[in-house]
């Protein structure tokens, strides 16, 4: 039984041999690697080695009984414990995301109902900058489009952990769910006659990729520069600071100003485009990662949600799981944890049920 743990064992032997050497802290990017897959094997080490000590303590147990009766009922007692690690160590050798230790690259997109969606889309923007804090998470606006009336069209945020951490509360895996389409139901602020508005906005959430993922050849990308410019069009400086890169192979185009360096800038673009990159390697290279980014956002339509925020009922429904509550101004005002608490749980639900029937 557990048989796979040996091999994680030396696994985790090797990584925590890296960790030790001077030498390795020369590469950062390797160094967050090895953390991450550390942070992300240690409960299962934790959990194995606790299933060793219980077997050999309850078979040493069962030994002395011969001697003491009281030591029966010890011998029990270690037994069930024993079963109850065993079932938690089944849980955590389930075949997980192998992206769930990632940071984050999430956009919002406001979608179909003009002014009133984008304000809804800065709402949403604001919402998961408060998660981020809740949760100990650096965040940063990579791109920033407003509307006039202070909305947002198009954001980009980069969420990211303070340090190497467990993967089931890394951004990716806490936040990876929050793709698609969100509706929202409230009387807009340039409405005058009460009428309730239904709107929608989307979000898209990749994993952010690192050099050691995605490959880009310089010789592949086209970069622009151009003036940034702010709401209604009008020059914010007097600089070609706004950076615009086209990846040719893929046609992906990505662009940056909010930075006044157009360094900075072309910096931010990078970031996005490797994360995009990496999505869509991901789809080409597996049928069910394509099957999960299909399921975010493919069109900003209101029929196509997975998330409804009623302002009337003061309601949160989350279409995929059943789950409602009536806190949204909490939730909006970063206290989503239970939400995403509730779709972590049904995907762990779905993945076991799926290992057992292999």
């Amino acid at each position: 039984m557990f048989e796979a743990c040996e091999e994680i064992a030396t696994e985790y032997a090797d990584i925590e041999r890296q960790l030790s050497d001077p030498e390795t802290h020369s590469n950062q990017s390797l160094v967050r690697r090895l953390g991450r897959r550390f942070a992300e094997l240690r409960p299962v080490m934790e959990a194995y080695r606790e299933w060793q000590r219980l077997g050999a303590d309850a078979e040493a147990a069962a030994e002395l009984a011969d001697e003491d009766s009281a030591f029966a009922a010890e011998a029990a007692q270690l037994s069930e414990r024993r079963d109850e690690v065993a079932d938690r160590l089944q849980l955590l050798l389930v075949p997980r995301d192998p992206m769930d230790g990632k940071d984050v690259i999430l956009e919002v997109k406001a979608g179909e109902g003009g002014a009133e969606s984008a304000l809804f889309a800065a709402d949403l923007l604001r919402m998961y900058q408060r998660f981020a804090e809740r949760q100990g998470w650096n965040h940063q606006v990579l791109e920033l489009e407003e509307s006039d009336l202070g909305g947002v069209k198009d954001a980009a945020l980069a969420v990211r952990a303070r340090n190497a951490t467990d993967p089931d509360s890394a951004p990716y895996a806490r936040l990876k769910f929050e793709g698609g389409v969100h509706r929202v139901q409230r009387v807009p602020v340039t409405e005058s006659s009460g009428r309730i508005h239904t709107s929608a906005a989307g979000v898209l959430v990749l994993p952010e990729a690192e050099d050691i993922d995605v490959h880009i050849d310089p010789s592949d990308l086209r970069i622009d520069v151009y003036r940034s410019s702010g709401p209604g069009g009008q020059s914010v400086n007097t600089t070609d600071s706004a950076v615009r890169i086209t990846h040719e192979p893929t046609g992906v185009v990505v662009s940056c100003q909010n930075e006044k360096s157009q360094l900075q800038n072309k910096e931010q673009a990078m970031r996005i485009l490797r994360s995009r990159l990496l999505a869509t390697a991901q789809e080409e290279a597996a049928q069910e990662a394509s099957d999960a980014r299909r399921s975010q956002v493919r069109t900003v339509d209101r029929s196509e949600r997975v998330r409804t925020y009623n302002f009337p009922e003061n309601r949160i429904s989350d279409h995929r799981v059943g789950y409602k509550a009536y806190n949204l101004d909490q939730v909006l005002d970063g206290e989503i944890g239970p939400v995403v608490q509730a779709l972590v749980d049904a995907d762990q639900a779905e993945r076991l049920a799926a290992a057992g029937s292999e």
